[in-house]
């Protein structure tokens, strides 16, 4: 179906399930509340209240596409919000998906009586160009943990990170409408019994790279306490106004655009091609990507990595890590590489520090010349990986408590070749996911390391420590794996030293 016909029928859906029951007669139903905008009717089950597709945002379509996330409307009646939360536009192996009318958020909560809980906002990951709330299922998570969870859309792609001259600005909407999800979450999480005082931001991979820019983002101060980041280093740089600039020009030109107005015209199925910003190699960096954050701007005056490091970013407690063997699962598709374009990627990605490299990480010393290679770029981590999230921890113990981790049980996945623990492969231990690929079942033992994770997340959202040793700027974090939590050597294990002189 057309993303057009999609967004019609999705609001026809929304419109739909707006019931017309009286709130006077509902205060006791355990599955509704009154938020600001109006009451709420979610799923009720035996440990938990379920509350989807609640609008934070007005719809940011037609003259509103491309702006910053204005308020939702209020509504009469008791709104409807058992259905999923819309994906917003975004590529899949099927064809087009999701509607721009989707600005809308999860809420998981408990049903358990007492203090105020902890509150954790998750961010997803997907490139920028893909994901959703309703891919995240909280229950596991937000009942064990004690916590409400609340699980925001945001925009994504070329409709999120435009950045043009017909447009002015600098981009940001995806994260300014996380900013509002944000805000959203200060207004309204205590009707749900939550403390609004006490809200751990979260992501993992995009949404880690989202977290570290409201790290340095002042909208975003005072909006959370507490900042997860999973497999998204702070250091990594993102895109400056000019790299942007240059991506919208080029994405602009192929629409045939040069007016505000002739974008926001733009039927949405056309748009489909930008949105995911097409193949780039797999050795390229993290600021190669055409969608993302754009530092340098007026929502983020400086890069994350930089505020971090002078001092000027969010001194809230970080919890930080990533999986130990991140790039394996991105290099598959590389599987048959040869030794010859082993060499030729080095020589792409580091220049005349090729053969420093390859002395380092010689094809020889591996199954396969594409194990080298995500190993190489594993530890390098100029898109994701290792030694920029020990950069980020060693900068930001500094300023503020961090703990940092290394999730580093394996997947037992053989094909093509052993993918260990690559990205993303942490998500079932918090989650109950669901993704086009498919995640292996956890065994009996790490269903008991699942609960240890989100004890230990828990955890740090309800006092601000994960309950291990908080990070000494050495080169030492946490090993996360079903034999148990163990001091890593991270930073010897992945070169560290080695890459701190190299391009990054």
């Amino acid at each position: 179906m057309p993303i057009r016909a999609l967004a019609v029928a999705a609001a026809a859906a929304i419109a739909l399930t707006t019931l017309a029951a009286s709130p006077a007669s509902a205060t006791t139903d355990p599955g509704v509340v009154k938020v600001g905008d109006g009451w709420l009717r979610g799923s009720v089950a035996a440990d938990h209240v379920t509350y989807s597709s609640i609008p934070y945002a007005a719809p940011p379509v037609g003259e509103r596409r491309w702006k910053p996330p204005a308020a939702a409307k209020s509504w009469r009646g008791i709104r409807d919000a058992t259905q999923p939360s819309p994906l917003c536009p975004q590529g899949s192996m099927t064809g087009a998906t999701g509607t721009e009318d989707c600005l809308y958020l999860d809420v998981t909560v408990p049903r358990k009586a007492g203090k105020r809980l902890p509150v954790v906002v998750w961010l997803y990951g997907g490139g920028f160009t893909s994901g959703g709330a309703q891919q995240y299922d909280a229950t596991r998570f937000a009942t064990a943990g004690e916590l409400i969870v609340v699980t925001p859309n945001y925009r994504l792609g070329a409709l999120g990170f435009l950045a043009a001259p017909a447009l002015g600005g600098g981009g940001n909407y995806g994260l300014m409408d996380q900013t509002a999800a944000l805000r959203w979450v200060r207004e309204n999480v205590a009707r749900f019994g939550g403390d609004p005082r006490n809200v751990t931001l979260a992501g993992q991979s995009a949404g880690a790279r989202s977290v570290c820019a409201h790290l340095a983002a002042p909208s975003s101060r005072g909006l959370f306490q507490r900042a997860i980041t999973q497999s998204g280093a702070c250091e990594n740089k993102v895109l400056t106004p000019a790299k942007a600039q240059d991506f919208g020009a080029r994405a602009t030109a192929d629409l045939g655009c040069t007016t505000a107005a002739c974008l926001r015209s733009v039927a949405p199925e056309r748009l489909l091609p930008l949105l995911n910003g097409g193949r780039v190699p797999v050795h390229s960096r993290a600021d190669d990507r055409p969608w993302g954050p754009v530092a340098g701007t007026t929502f983020l005056p400086r890069q994350p990595g930089e505020a971090i490091r002078i001092g000027r970013a969010a001194r809230v407690p970080l919890l930080l890590g990533g999986t130990r063997d991140e790039m394996r699962g991105f290099v598959s598709n590389d599987a048959a590489l040869t030794e010859a374009g082993y060499r030729t990627m080095m020589v792409e990605t580091f220049g005349a520090q090729a053969d420093v490299v390859l002395a380092k990480y010689p094809a020889a010393a591996y199954d396969s010349p594409a194990l080298a290679l995500a190993t190489v770029l594993g530890d390098w981590g100029g898109f994701v990986g290792a030694c920029p999230v020990l950069r980020t921890a060693q900068a930001a113990a500094r300023h503020q408590r961090v703990y940092a981790y290394e999730f580093a049980e394996d997947s037992r996945q053989t094909e093509p070749y052993p993918l260990g623990a690559y990205h993303s492969l942490d998500l079932p231990y918090l989650w109950d996911v669901s993704f086009p690929n498919n995640f292996p079942p956890l065994t009996a033992e790490q269903q008991e390391l699942s609960a240890q994770i989100i004890d230990r997340w828990a955890a740090f959202a309800h006092t601000g420590s994960p309950n291990w040793p908080s990070f000494n700027r050495t080169s030492t974090v946490t090993g996360l794996s079903a034999e148990g939590l163990t001091p890593t050597p991270y930073g010897r294990t992945h070169h560290c030293d080695f890459w701190a002189g190299l391009p990054r």
